[in-house]
């Protein structure tokens, strides 16, 4: 009963407010929107995001097999900062490709 009365409640909403589009004039002119400059963002945080996961995922590999292995520190270390160097360099190439573009 509940869920038909929200239901009716809407539409009456709707019809309510309906007939106020119609009263309006003529809109004016829609602003242009910058579409490279509004999917420019959206990448850059999707980029970001998967950036920061990947970095989370390897330095928690490297910090499982320093715990393992401690006496392969040395190649531990050097392998995870060089993931790490081009997770990063990824994020960069998004944002150097992003400037480039919208500015």
């Amino acid at each position: 009963m509940k869920k038909y009365a929200v239901v009716l409640l809407a539409l009456v909403a709707v019809c309510l407010f309906a007939p106020a589009a119609y009263a309006q004039g003529e809109p004016a002119a829609a602003p242009s929107v910058n579409w490279v400059a509004l999917t420019s963002g959206f990448a850059m945080a999707i980029a970001s995001s998967f950036c920061g996961y990947a970095q989370a995922k390897a330095t928690a590999a490297a910090c499982e097999s320093f715990a393992r292995n401690p006496g392969a520190a040395a190649p531990i270390r050097f392998a995870i900062l060089l993931a790490l160097i081009l997770i990063e360099s990824m994020a960069l190439y998004t944002f150097a490709i992003i400037y480039l573009k919208v500015v």
